[in-house]
């Protein structure tokens, strides 16, 4: 069965791009642009990981991450930050974020990452 991943992000761009390299490794992958009820989201989508911009309309990939890490059905799931905005991200707080990753980012990197939490597809 393929690892479900459930990527947050609201530059389409951005998106669609990640969500088709991540169906060629074999993922599952469900999108959206944003969302102010992410435990909801998570329910549907039951995900094996999720991946959240962290300047976001509505919740920020931060608060998103601090929801799900302190929801005792969802805290499990690994969570990575993304952000054009490093500093930015690090200064505000610690989300409980299980990996961050810079944009712009190595395609192969985030593959890399993400198989170290959910293990690689066959």
């Amino acid at each position: 069965m393929r690892k479900k991943i459930l990527i947050i992000e609201d530059d389409n761009n951005i998106l669609d791009i990640t969500t088709t390299v991540l169906n060629m490794a074999n993922f599952e992958v469900a999108g959206t642009n944003g969302t102010d009820d992410i435990i909801g989201l998570v329910k549907v989508h039951q995900p094996d990981l999720i991946l959240t911009d962290y300047m976001l309309p509505g919740l920020s990939g931060g608060q998103i991450c601090k929801l799900i890490k302190n929801n005792k059905d969802t805290a499990n799931i690994p969570v990575i930050l993304m952000s054009a905005y490093h500093k930015q991200a690090i200064a505000i707080g610690n989300f409980n974020y299980d990996a961050y990753i810079k944009k712009p980012f190595d395609i192969g990197y985030l593959v890399n990452v993400i198989n170290k939490f959910i293990g690689p597809m066959n």
